[in-house]
């Protein structure tokens, strides 16, 4: 990996043959976390392995599809609602929260969402509804009071139907209905269900104001599309079709509403998708040539009360919390730069700089958000009571913009068997799991040889800030040993019964087969990140931050951008040009071509990147100085999440099969909701 430090030195002695046009705020290399004081709660006040571990049951169907022609197909009907949880410690207060759950199953609304267990090659359909209203059928506000940035490009009902998914000039917060839409992260599937940004839909409330937009641009684009299948779309609805036809895998669903997933996913909608069956299911004993036993079993449909489980999804975010138990995320831009409001003195969209120009610095949208304690399955800092065996953990990143590094303080070996494309071509051990935002991994951890009473803590090493490559106490600090390093426990006790589970040395996993060779050139891409072009600043004694037009310096960072990579016609120098979202679609790849993505990272972050419909292969990485190596051996599979790591070049492999439109992002979704997310399409642009 590089370093951050390492990147910082050699750019400066003029090593990477990149080209950096923008300035690098070295003030983001400081720790972001320190603002997190701001929320009311302090973590230290918070009681740490006292809640046992919940294990998200399997999502209900519903019980009877209304389409006669699609007997044999999985119905859901999923809702969003508002309700109230115990987040903290029993005896603290319960926190308001949204998730998904099955409407006609009342009790299954949970944070996480209940998983969905889907079968390879058996379609599922899914029914979304945004039900976030109260009880008298009006709409609810956003639940994160007061930071809905207007000025973002985001849904933006108020700008009515010709309006819609477009920047806005009104610096005061939305309070109006929430848009939503949802997207099965990893999911192969068409355009029309994989939840595009820019197909959200409000609520069927009755007091949406006049002029509102009800529907995202494309809304009615691809409910018109689904139709024939899914019949029409109701109001405050969609309808999605899964075809599962690809690896059984771990996948997860979220929401992903234009300019507004950071706040929609941290106040609580998300949930497991796991896909099983197929041939890339089939894994061997190699001692005796039979189907291998791996831990189980896994939450599923009908289970009595108490069953015990060995193979359990597992989802580790970062919160904050206020006193009175709500969640705490910023309202103000002032939070990112680690000052008091009032400290933090420029003006903002749509103010006038002195120069004249308009301001281009949102006032509420925040770069990154790093939370003070750690949430496991919906309780901060849990515990599980697991026997002298081994157990599968199918690990998510859920943080918004959290790097994490998984050590534990036994010394247990992490044997990971999958990542986001389903199994790797072999088991990998590792002694700590990096995992960015939105990446899984699929672990088989062995408690076999520990005594009963043996207590296994599970530690986060990657830092309470931006993380841009590198090792724990060398490249960067760790997060805080008492609060964000600490992530859950588990409690060994004695083996009921003999373990069934086949071990981890004869395990001979579904060979991986490769991509097609490219039938297409390589495509250069860039992550960039950009400084005010309009707000120049001055840093008084007091460490207030004020206008300055004879400044020099320039406020940074105004956003990130995803763009194309070019060569320099006269230097020969990859120059990066960074685009929006609004700009004309760039990456066109033919139907089932098979094309390399070559990723040039100009900024000094690591960014993990999200690829819609695809699973790719990893083909290399060629740092600042031309050295080339290869996927890390957790990434040998197939993946639909990278790493790019800062001053480096990802180059990643993916056959596009499929017509349309669809997307690809970082997901640090701060990142995601200010233009670091471009869309693509496939086949003939129309």
């Amino acid at each position: 990996m590089t370093t951050r430090r390492e990147f910082l030195k050699l750019a400066a002695m003029g090593g990477f043959s990149l080209f950096l046009p923008f300035k690098i705020d070295l003030s983001r290399l400081s720790t972001r976390a320190l603002a997190a004081a701001i929320a009311t709660l302090p973590p230290t006040a918070i009681p740490q392995f006292v809640t046992p571990l919940v294990i998200p049951p399997a999502m209900p169907r519903t019980s009877k599809i209304k389409q006669k022609a699609a007997k044999n197909i999985d119905y859901y009907e999923i809702a969003v609602r508002q309700f109230q949880q115990q987040i903290l410690p029993a005896g603290m207060p319960a926190t308001t929260v949204w998730s998904y759950g099955s409407v006609n199953h009342p009790g299954t609304f949970n944070y996480p969402a209940f998983t969905i267990e889907a079968k390879y090659n058996k379609q599922v359909r899914v029914k979304w509804i945004n039900d976030l209203k109260d009880p008298a059928g009006n709409f609810l506000p956003h639940l994160l009071t007061n930071t809905v940035d207007q000025t973002l490009h985001w849904a933006n009902p108020p700008g009515g139907p010709g309006g819609t998914d477009m920047s806005g000039m009104d610096a005061a917060p939305y309070n109006g209905p929430v848009p939503i839409v949802t997207h099965v992260h990893g999911a192969h599937t068409h355009e029309e269900s994989d939840g595009y940004a820019e197909a959200w839909f409000l609520p069927a409330a009755n007091d949406i104001p006049a002029g509102y937009a009800t529907g995202g641009s494309f809304y009615g684009t691809f409910a018109a599309k689904a139709a024939p299948a899914t019949g029409a779309w109701e109001p405050g609805t969609s309808v999605f079709d899964y075809p599962n036809n690809q690896r059984a895998t771990t996948l997860w669903y979220h929401d992903h509403s234009l300019g507004m997933t950071r706040l929609n996913v941290y106040a609580g909608p998300a949930g497991f998708y796991l896909l099983r069956g197929g041939p890339a299911d089939a894994v061997v004993d190699s001692a005796t040539g039979l189907r291998a036993v791996l831990p189980g079993p896994a939450p599923a449909l009908g289970d009595p009360a108490g069953m015990n489980y060995f193979e359990i999804p597992i989802v580790i975010q970062d919160r904050s919390f206020n006193d009175d138990g709500s969640l705490f995320y910023p309202d103000n831009r002032a939070f990112f730069e680690g000052l008091d409001k009032s400290q933090l003195q420029i003006p903002f969209i749509p103010d006038a700089t002195c120069d004249g120009g308009v301001s281009d610095i949102s006032p509420i949208w925040n770069p990154e958000f790093f939370g003070n304690t750690i949430v496991v399955n919906g309780n901060t800092w849990p515990y599980l009571n697991v026997e002298a065996k081994r157990y599968r953990f199918r690990f998510l990143n859920g943080c918004n913009s959290r790097f994490l590094i998984l050590r534990n303080d036994a010394g247990l070996p992490f044997h990971q068997i999958g990542a986001e494309g389903g199994f790797l071509p072999a088991p990998v051990e590792l002694n700590e799991l990096l995992i960015a935002p939105a990446e899984r991994a699929d672990v088989i951890m062995d408690f076999g040889a520990l005594a009963p009473g043996t207590v296994v803590t599970l530690l986060n090493l990657a830092p309470d800030e931006p993380f841009g490559g590198g090792l724990p106490d060398v490249d960067f600090a760790p997060a805080d040993p008492n609060t964000t390093g600490l992530v859950m426990q588990f409690i060994v006790g004695p083996a009921l019964t003999p373990d069934p589970s086949t071990p981890i040395d004869q395990l001979v996993l579904p060979a991986h087969v490769p991509l097609p060779a490219p039938t297409a050139p390589i495509r250069m891409l860039s992550l960039n990140e950009l400084d005010s072009n309009t707000v120049k600043i001055s840093v008084a004694e007091d460490g207030s931050i004020f206008e300055d037009c004879l400044s020099s310096e320039p406020f940074g960072p105004r956003e990130a951008h995803l763009g194309i990579a070019v060569v320099d016609a006269d230097t020969g120098m990859i120059m990066p040009m960074p685009m929006e979202w609004m700009h004309a679609i760039t990456e066109n790849p033919a139907i089932g071509a098979t094309e390399i993505w070559e990723i040039h990272n100009f900024t000094a972050d690591a960014h993990p990147i999200h690829i819609h419909q695809v699973q790719f292969e990893v083909v290399e990485r060629v740092d600042m100085n031309g050295n080339v190596r290869g996927p890390e051996l957790w990434e040998s599979g197939l993946k639909d999440t990278v790493i790019a790591y800062p001053a480096e070049i990802t180059r990643v492999k993916a056959t596009f099969d499929l017509p349309g439109l669809y997307v690809w992002h970082c997901h640090i979704v701060e990142h995601e909701d200010n233009e670091m997310m471009r869309p693509f399409f496939v086949g003939p642009m129309p």
